[in-house]
């Protein structure tokens, strides 16, 4: 059994991808949702622990807090404090963090080049740090980290720390509530990412951008969330005419490394897409 641990939960395509590849190869194996908050995580690893499940997914608001419930993380996962994947290894709980690699492969499969260049991400959460950290040590040269003006803002302040200290890449924190450097930032940037759940299960639900003056033609724009697929703030820069993309293909891409982990097998993504694609024209 594979389990995903998060809250909200019910609109996750996990299932559907990770069933539909272990169907396509013909694996015993299925892939089960949990809906679980910080308050009950502990509980919930032991339990998947004693059920000696194979692994399980981790997504918000639990990335960072499950790590102490764990026995074990990779150097990936420890730069970024945040794990989204956990092997059980014969008992043993491992952690690492698939979301950077899913972001960065995402990237170069939409031929969105960010190597060399300048990139603003909206969050510093579990997701965010990924995104952050992988773009840093792949090559991405400036990374202007946004959030708001709140308890959180000491990570995103951490995460451009431990940037600049452990890679080439140069980074800083800023206030989402300074909407002047906001503009700036993003007029600089190459790429525009939304790292946080803003819009996640809301149709046409909240932005963090205040409206598509920000954004300019020649500006990409990933969103990390992708339900739903076409987000207010993907709608802006639609009107804009920005190449951009929903959260789908980093999620597949994050998967198919999850995938591997679990079965040692590679993920049959021409399947899985094509499950995707159906459920996306229903």
């Amino acid at each position: 059994m594979i389990g995903l641990i998060a809250n909200p939960i019910r609109t996750s395509k996990s299932p559907m991808m990770h069933n539909t590849a272990f169907e396509a190869l013909g694996l015993d194996y299925v892939y089960l949702v949990f809906e679980v908050d910080n308050s009950t995580l502990e509980d919930t690893v032991k339990g998947l622990r004693a059920m000696k499940v194979r692994g399980f997914n981790v997504s918000m608001p639990n990335k960072g807090p499950v790590i102490q419930y764990l026995d074990e993380i990779t150097p990936s996962a420890q730069l970024c404090q945040a794990v989204n994947t956990v092997v059980n290894d014969n008992g043993k709980l491992i952690g690492t963090n698939t979301d950077g690699l899913g972001f960065m492969q995402a990237c170069q499969d939409l031929s969105m080049d960010i190597i060399g260049k300048k990139i603003t991400v909206l969050g510093a959460g579990g997701a965010a740090t990924a995104v952050c950290m992988q773009a840093a040590l792949d090559g991405v040269a400036e990374i202007s980290i946004f959030n708001s003006n709140d308890k959180f803002f000491s990570a995103a302040e951490s995460n451009a720390d431990r940037i600049n200290e452990k890679t080439s890449c140069k980074a800083k924190a800023f206030f989402l509530e300074d909407t002047d450097r906001l503009r700036s930032e993003i007029e600089s940037s190459a790429m525009l990412v939304n790292a946080t759940g803003c819009g996640f299960g809301v149709p046409k639900g909240p932005c963090l951008i205040p409206d598509k003056s920000f954004l300019r033609e020649d500006l990409m724009v990933f969103d990390v969330v992708y339900s739903p697929e076409e987000t207010a703030l993907l709608s802006m820069a639609k009107e804009v005419g920005c190449k951009c993309s929903n959260g789908i293909p980093m999620m597949l891409r994050q998967g198919a490394a999850a995938f591997k982990l679990w079965t040692g097998k590679d993920m049959p993504l021409d399947a899985v897409q094509a499950a995707l694609a159906e459920i996306s024209n229903k």
